[in-house]
């Protein structure tokens, strides 16, 4: 029963995201500057995983970090929010939703590789193609972008997200240690303190320019699903989930969002609002097949010898 119910909320995270690509992209730049967004997340976001904390800290199961391992958590605050978010909201401002969604899925191909930079892992010929082929297919859309005279993609947010999900590998890589020494959400708690150093003098001054007084109950909406769905139950989710699968099982499900962003922003256009739709080419699917199955060859374990 606790399998399924992992399933299951693996499932409902990757729904989160499919529509997170749509929603915040609604209201990116003219109500929320990209930079100003990640201030919302690290303050909201933030601020519920201390609630918890505070929760935690009642019941008695209060968790103190050690003082050798701030630099570390400095680090993952830099990659896993500041870097990691700035890049991704700020790529995804520019370009379409489905495009950022395609490119999203081969972190698990640079987790591989910077795991074998940092941590010496070893890469197999199988995992060696993998890398060259998922990366190609990354490379030719990063290329068929900068070709393409599209109304919503662009290679420099496509970049920004391939970048993007470099950063979030070294964060997996480099956070690793501490989710085996802590409690998750003593960690991720921490993350955000660090990363909030770094995110409030870079977005401070779009959170500022906001105009509150403009926004509608479709826009508070958004924001809160952001805030709350997005960067609190999402993370909460994965943890429930981490529990009763294997991260290689986790780590599938990143293969939904290209299709449920995909699967959305037709939703929207038949509804009159943009056609994102219109920047999925045949060459943009070719890239894609290609993305998919270098990660596949990463991440599927080879069958055990008999």
């Amino acid at each position: 029963m606790q399998r399924l119910l992992a399933h299951a909320a693996l499932l409902l995270v990757a729904v989160i995201y499919g529509c997170n690509y749509l929603i915040a992209k609604g209201l990116m730049p003219d109500l929320v500057g990209p930079s100003g967004f990640i201030v919302l997340r690290v303050i909201g976001g933030g601020g519920l995983f201390w609630l918890v904390r505070a929760a935690m800290r009642a019941r008695g199961t209060w968790e103190s970090i050690e003082r050798s391992d701030f630099l570390r958590l400095l680090a993952c605050g830099a990659t896993g929010v500041a870097a990691n978010q700035l890049l991704f909201f700020n790529g995804l401002n520019v370009t379409s939703p489905v495009n950022a969604s395609i490119i999203m899925t081969i972190n698990p191909v640079l987790v591989l590789v910077i795991s074998a930079v940092l941590l010496g892992t070893s890469i197999t010929a199988r995992k060696l193609l993998g890398i060259f082929i998922g990366g190609g297919g990354a490379v030719a859309l990063l290329i068929l972008s900068a070709q393409q005279e599209s109304l919503h993609a662009s290679w420099q947010g496509d970049l920004m997200i391939l970048l993007n999900a470099a950063s979030y590998g070294f964060y997996l890589v480099l956070v690793k240690p501490l989710m085996a020494k802590y409690k998750p959400l003593t960690v991720i708690a921490w993350v955000f303190v660090f990363g909030a150093l770094f995110v409030l003098p870079i977005g401070w001054q779009q959170a500022a320019a906001i105009d509150w007084s403009v926004f509608e109950p479709a826009h508070w909406q958004g924001v809160a699903y952001v805030v709350i769905g997005t960067t609190f139950m999402a993370y909460l989710l994965n943890i429930f989930a981490l529990r009763h699968v294997q991260p290689t099982v986790v780590s599938i499900y990143i293969y939904l969002q290209p299709l449920l962003a995909t699967g959305l922003s037709w939703w929207v256009s038949q509804r009159g609002g943009a056609d994102y739709t219109a920047d999925l080419s045949g060459w943009t699917v070719l890239c894609a097949v290609a993305i998919f199955a270098g990660v596949a060859l990463v991440s599927v374990p080879p069958r055990a010898r008999a």
